[in-house]
Order: structure tokens, then sequence, then C-alpha cells
């Protein structure tokens, strides 16, 4: 399993994860109707280890069900769904509702997933917030409160993490944080990336896939093809104008991340963009209430 473990001299080592060949998760001609009302046709997508993979589109299109259909939370009405053999998943929600009555710490809401107190401390270090255990989780700002939710998806050492809008909730300024920190646990973990996004800007610099959806897939492929794409400009205008992408890795002829040499440092990403608009999404909801 990729990610920390402890030495005997309890120090922590990053333990590699899956090969940039190795299918995490991949679905084919997936199809999901939800109260009769289609949501998914032919959806078909594949993410590999160490893969930053993107699902764009508009309010409704559909990208909170692929998620939960390619982590087994809903089954498919047609097509085929294939993980790898004892997947481990690191999920965060788009949103979580949590009872303002309800006596709930940090630590106490993360004890809730691990009852390792080291593991959990180890984690609010990982995501930047070691201070933040004894605080009423309802006490947090945006940012805080998706750092301690990404402390919550890591605390098993996954192999993919699900991130459904992950800087929901957060203000500009810690927007580019939030993804290098993304950046930095997916590099630390080995770990396959999937990740629901509005924020083109970001996206289109930061990620090594794009699945442009709309219930079906309009176009799909490396960033700066899917911004050419007549489909992609069709939904979004020309919300990136210009795109470069300088990574610590490159793609082979099936579009899967070859690494380049042992530096595991951050990437450098140079981009330029036209202004983004963020589209609101509402679809994905956890609730933890008391009782």
């Amino acid at each position: 399993m990729p990610g920390l473990r402890r030495t005997q001299e309890d120090r922590v080592v990053t333990v590699p994860g899956p090969s940039a060949n190795t299918v995490l998760v991949s679905a084919s001609a997936i199809a999901k109707s939800i109260a009769g009302n289609p949501v998914l046709s032919d959806v078909s997508i594949a993410v590999h280890g160490g893969e930053v993979v993107t699902v764009i589109g508009p309010n409704g299109a559909g990208k909170s069900t692929l998620l939960r259909v390619l982590m087994g939370v809903l089954k498919a009405d047609a097509g085929t769904v294939v993980r790898r053999p004892g997947l481990t998943i690191g999920y965060v929600p788009q949103r979580m509702e949590i009872d303002a009555a309800l006596p709930l710490t940090v630590t106490r809401f993360l004890g809730l997933s691990c009852r390792d107190p080291a593991r959990i401390r180890e984690a609010l270090n990982e995501v930047g917030v070691p201070g933040a255990g004894q605080m009423p989780v309802q006490a947090l700002s945006g940012g805080e409160f998706r750092r301690v939710m990404l402390a919550r998806a890591i605390l098993r050492a996954p192999e993919l993490l699900v991130l459904d809008e992950p800087l929901a909730g957060v203000d500009v300024a810690g927007q580019a944080e939030l993804y290098d920190l993304i950046g930095a646990l997916r590099r630390r973990y080995g770990a396959g990336v999937l990740m629901v996004s509005h924020d083109l800007h970001l996206v289109m610099a930061e990620t090594d896939n794009v699945v442009c959806l709309n219930h079906h897939v309009c176009c799909a492929g490396h960033p700066e093809a899917v911004s050419r794409d007549p489909a992609y400009t069709q939904l979004f205008g020309a919300a990136v104008a210009v795109y470069t992408h300088d990574h610590d890795h490159v793609h082979d002829g099936a579009g899967r991340v070859v690494a380049l040499g042992d530096d595991h440092g951050v990437p450098d990403h140079s981009h330029e963009h036209a202004p983004a608009t963020p589209v609101p999404e509402s679809e994905a909801k956890e609730r933890v209430r008391g009782g």
C-alpha cells in the first residue's frame, strides 16, 4: 500500500504507490438514471497511478454521480466499472453538513474514520493545520475545513484520491495553496487523483487529463488539446486562451504518466489564462448529525 509508514526509529518515510501503468479504476460505456432521469450515457474514463484526471462540465452534468459510480457507492444501470483489487480510496465530498448542535472537535470527527490518535495528528500536520485538533469543526474557516477533509481522506494512505469540488468554500487566496497541497499529497502517496472542479484556470494548469462531461463525454484528453476542442469551447467559451504545461513527467502514447527522473519536488507550471467563471455545483452532499 502506498503512503507514509514508520521505521523502527519512528521516522516517517514515503512508500511508492502504484506505477503510472497501473489502472486504479476504469469505466466503460456507463449509463445511469436517477428517478427516471438519464444522468450518464455511454461514459468511459480511466485513472492510472500517479495521474490527475479532472472532470469538468456544467451544473447538473452528472459529475458527482460519475464519481459515486466509480467508487461503487452507486451501481451503474449499464456498462462496466473495474477497480484495482484492494484499492484504497480517500474521498472528499463537495460539501458536508454538520449539525451545529453536535459537540464535535476535529480530532473526534477524524476519529470516526481512524482510531489511531497518532495517525490523526500526523495527517493534520501533513495538510498544514497541526493545531486544529481541539477546534470545533463548526468553527473552522472554509480553507481549514477543506484541509481537514483532505486529512480525513489520507488517513488510510489512499492509492486514489477522489475530490469533488475540493476548493468549495475557499477564498481566492487559498485556492492555489490547496491545489499545491493536493499535488504534494499525490506525490507523497504516489496516488492517482480523480477530481471534479469548475476552477478552469487552475484545473487546466494542474491536471494531466481532462474529461469534459455533459451527461456524456463531450471531449477528453490532455488539457491543451481539450481547450482547443469545439465541444469545450461551446460549453465554456475561451476560458483558457493560452496554455503551456511544464511538468515532472511526460505521457506515453496511451496518455499514461511516465515520470522524469527521481525529482519529487513541486513541478513548475507556466501558463497564461483568460478569466474563467466558476460554475456552482450542488450534486454531492454528506450529512453528519447528532443523535
